[in-house]
């Protein structure tokens, strides 16, 4: 941090599994970072403000009580207080109105961004909460379709200025169960390095390149691929990744998320969105990374919309 640095606000992404927090600046700069695995999960529902606390005591110590704004799964019924879902269709107006705000004990308060809701899709609504506000930090001034790779991946549509519809995809949850707890597990080696050629061939496989069976029969590839002594036991894993991944650019297709020769954006932490890129540019799109702190961004404007309403008594 700069001697002339002054920090604004702490943002939170606190998940399932994990909690981070950012110490921001009045420009948005990020100045100091907190990250450890005390995701909603692991914490008892009355000791969500004790946790924050105390993952945030040397900022307070060293600057006091500054204004905390908290996106994800903390703002769910298994969280620090359940904010309800925003309707889809839904701009950065319709989040700041639904925000939830709270009394910390230190004297400054803690702002709870909404999840987003889309009724139409069947058989039952879909939700998110986090990529809300990754959305809003990508940019909601041009249409565009975006995918955000995850456990749960997400692709939205993004047309006149609001987030106006998404589907999920349980893609991450899947590949992890399945090299976790499968046949995979007792044969794959450990990943290094990515095998760009075996997840690369995936996703040929996902495509229907020499094959036109669907995700539940090629999964089975994996296995007699090893077999065959057409992969080995360390491209097992990249091979499986490529297959699911794939699968999920197939299915998104044919849902109609997308056209061969489309831009698509990404958001996702390094790793992942290079997966993705790969994917998009394989189904023949031109893929657009998004900031590697659009939550953050997100969660700012959406912070300060609310505020501005909160000013003019709106």
């Amino acid at each position: 941090m700069t001697d002339t640095a002054q920090p604004h606000c702490v943002v939170l992404d606190w998940g399932t599994t994990n909690f981070r927090a950012v110490l921001v600046d009045a420009k948005g700069a990020i100045l100091d970072r907190v990250e450890t695995p005390d995701g909603i999960q692991s914490v008892p529902a009355s000791g969500f403000e004790a946790s924050l606390a105390e993952r945030i005591a040397p900022w307070r110590k060293t600057h006091g009580p500054l204004p905390v704004y908290a996106s994800g799964m903390i703002g769910s019924r298994n969280g620090w207080i359940e904010v309800p879902y925003v309707h889809a269709p839904a701009g950065i107006e319709d989040f700041a109105k639904a925000v939830r705000r709270a009394a910390l004990r230190d004297a400054s308060s803690i702002l709870f961004i909404p999840g987003l809701t889309d009724m139409s899709v069947k058989p039952f609504p879909d939700v998110m909460r986090g990529e809300e506000t990754q959305l809003v930090g990508y940019g909601l001034a041009q249409d565009a379709t975006v995918v955000l790779p995850g456990t749960h991946s997400k692709w939205a549509r993004i047309a006149q200025g609001r987030i106006t519809s998404f589907r999920t995809f349980v893609t991450g949850e899947l590949f992890g169960t399945v090299s976790r707890h499968s046949f995979l597990a007792q044969v794959a080696k450990p990943r290094g390095a990515p095998d760009w050629a075996a997840f690369a061939r995936g996703l040929d496989v996902a495509r229907g390149v020499g094959a036109s069976a669907g995700l539940l029969s090629c999964l089975f590839s994996v296995r007699t691929g090893w077999l065959a002594g057409e992969l080995d036991a360390a491209q097992m894993t990249d091979y499986l990744s490529g297959l699911m991944i794939g699968a999920e650019f197939r299915e998104a297709g044919d849902l109609g998320w997308f056209e061969p020769g489309q831009e698509i954006g990404i958001i996702g932490t390094e790793a992942m969105a290079e997966l993705y890129r790969r994917a998009a540019t394989a189904f023949g799109l031109t893929p657009r990374p998004g900031p590697a702190d659009a939550a953050m961004r997100g969660c700012l404007a959406i912070a300060a919309m609310a505020e501005r309403l909160e000013g003019s008594g709106s």
